[in-house]
């Protein structure tokens, strides 16, 4: 078995042209940078409640912020990159988060933060959508299931960024100074994006649409494209929740659920992401072979055997295995999620589509961090992610099993009110 996985895996990964793999890497430095500007506030949420003499639960709030506004960021910049195509808006879109992320290090008050992370929330709402639109028209058919979880492990990566930078900055700049650093590397995609040509797709869709005139409200009058945003938006509220309930507090239970260092909170997130994005690339590519909602319904499953290991543990080896595997899994499924939706979404507004489904999910899921911060107050870091991730896991193998899915289906060829 190991034999044909890994010749799979080299088909999937070869065989890209210049614009193909400047795409890809403009979609990725992209989504990895608004990862790790997230992220940063993860790490520092105990040195701010010190600094502005309040409580860790009232700064988990801006997390809930900037995930309830990320619907709005992929509402404005989907609808505005289905007009204009993809470049123009997710260059501006990286500019907007860098500019708010440099003016959180500035921030005077807890309410001035959780403004900003806010309006932090719109530009990282607008940033995934477009570019996994972009990346995913560009590349083949046959090699989505590969960088559709290379892509979504940017995330992966941004999360590891965040950590060694937390690591060798803030001890010299405070949380602060993270925050100013966390808008130079935004720059690097700003960049590449420069060097890459408008999705071909969005040419070939928009060509046809101005031939027919259909707006946005007209496709939604489709009862399969209605029903299936419906679902995807349930489906990604079940992933954001499966995502967040096992990352977003877990540096917090390790510095102040088991007393230790944030040296060593940056260690074990070093393990749990590489393991992340080992999980994102694989179940990724296997996903191209094996189907799409097998893939996820599996790594679903076997998380779900996990979970005793990646709450309780004590020791340092059984907390690192217990959350590389955590991670393996849970981001292996996420791997199918940009294939997965870019797939699932009419060629007519695939920049606004797969964007706001997956951010209403996160809208919805928004409330993780302080719930389970709140439960484990009450009952202890351990039951706080048991209670919230066995049901979580449950319910996306579950929807996902009760879904469809359109692996390979050639983008650009619909009729305008496909679903």
């Amino acid at each position: 078995m190991a034999v044909p996985l890994f010749a799979d895996l080299r088909d999937q990964a070869g065989g890209l042209n210049r614009d193909q793999r400047n795409a890809f890497l403009a979609a990725l430095l992209g989504w990895s940078m608004d990862a790790f500007d997230y992220f940063l506030l993860v790490f520092v949420i105990t040195e701010i409640a010190e600094d502005f003499g309040t409580s860790v639960e009232k700064v988990t709030v801006a997390t809930l912020l900037t995930l309830a506004a990320r619907p709005l960021g992929a509402l404005l910049f989907g609808l505005w990159a289905d007009k204009v195509g993809r470049r123009i808006p997710l260059m501006v879109d990286v500019m907007f988060y860098s500019a708010v992320e440099v003016a959180t290090g500035f921030a005077t008050s807890l309410t001035m933060l959780l403004v900003l992370r806010f309006l932090y929330g719109i530009g990282m709402g607008g940033e995934w959508g477009l570019g996994a639109s972009l990346a995913m028209e560009k590349i083949p058919a046959s090699k989505r299931g590969f960088y559709s979880g290379l892509l979504q492990q940017g995330y992966a990566l941004g999360y590891l960024i965040a950590a060694l930078a937390y690591l060798v900055i803030t001890p010299f700049f405070g949380w602060r100074g993270l925050f100013v650093f966390g808008a130079a590397p935004a720059l690097i995609a700003l960049y590449v994006r420069y060097r890459v040509s408008e999705s071909e797709v969005w040419e070939r869709t928009n060509s046809r649409l101005k031939a027919t005139r259909t707006p946005l409200r007209s496709v939604f009058l489709d009862p399969k494209v209605l029903r299936r945003f419906f679902y995807l938006v349930l489906l990604m509220t079940a992933f954001n929740f499966m995502s967040h309930s096992t990352q977003d507090l877990y540096p917090t239970f390790l510095k102040k659920g088991l007393g230790h260092s944030p040296h060593y909170a940056v260690a074990i997130a070093v393990i749990y992401n590489i393991g992340a994005i080992i999980g994102g690339v694989l179940v990724g590519a296997l996903s191209q072979s094996y189907g799409r909602r097998r893939a996820i319904v599996t790594s679903a499953l076997l998380a779900l055997l996990v979970v005793p290991l990646f709450a309780y543990s004590r020791t340092t080896a059984m907390l690192a295995l217990g959350a590389f595997l955590m991670q393996f899994l849970v981001q292996g499924a996420w791997g199918v999620i940009p294939a997965h939706l870019t797939e699932m979404s009419p060629d007519a507004i695939r920049g606004f589509y797969p964007g706001v489904t997956y951010q209403l999910g996160n809208l919805f899921a928004a409330i993780n961090l302080p719930l389970q911060e709140h439960i484990a107050n009450a009952h202890g870091y351990p039951y706080a992610f048991t209670v919230v991730i066995v049901p979580v896991l449950l319910a996306v193998a579950a929807l996902t099993a009760l879904g469809r899915e359109a692996r390979g289906i050639e983008f650009g060829r619909q009729p305008v009110t496909a679903g």
